[in-house]
């Protein structure tokens, strides 16, 4: 059976002490963190069998020690996979008229850039937009041709840009 109260009391005198514990051997607060909740969860689903141990405080600690390295272990396996599919794909670099785009993108209103992301890279329609949006279709029609014109001052052809956005 178990006691809300007892539990209650447990962590409060013991929680601080092995969030502490448990970031010196682990290094990173907000890992630490999640772990220790997960393992104060297990020991509450657990509290018959936990608080019968020898140290309840040393079994949460423990667990949550045990628990923060299975998740970095996952984080390592699953950056060792995505490692092993990129090396074997051919990525193309980000060509300059990219770059200009997206610096022209980020200089017109948000709704402009929303509906002319929508419609021009996604291929949404004026109806399909509108629903997205959550606006009328005379209103899309708005936005797109202000945006493209916004776009238009933005973009010259004889200009070229670098990486950081200044000319050559």
């Amino acid at each position: 059976m178990r006691n809300a109260e007892e539990f209650d009391d447990f962590y409060a005198a013991s929680s601080r002490r092995v969030l502490g514990q448990v970031y010196v051997m682990v290094g990173n607060y907000a890992e630490t963190e999640d772990a220790v909740a997960e393992a104060y969860l297990r020991a509450w689903d657990r509290w018959s069998k936990v608080r019968e141990c020898d140290s309840p405080e040393a079994w949460v600690r423990r667990v949550a020690y045990r628990i923060a390295v299975s998740a970095w272990r996952k984080a390592t396996n699953r950056l060792r996979a995505h490692h092993r599919d990129a090396t074997e794909e051919h990525v193309d670099a980000i060509s300059p008229d990219h770059v200009a785009l997206v610096q022209a993108l980020r200089k017109i209103s948000k709704d402009q850039r929303r509906v002319v992301v929508l419609h021009h890279l996604v291929g949404l329609s004026v109806a399909e937009i509108a629903v997205e949006t959550g606006t009328s279709a005379n209103t899309v029609k708005t936005w797109l041709a202000r945006g493209r014109r916004a776009l238009a001052e933005h973009l010259d052809s004889s200009e070229q840009y670098v990486m950081d956005g200044e000319r050559p």
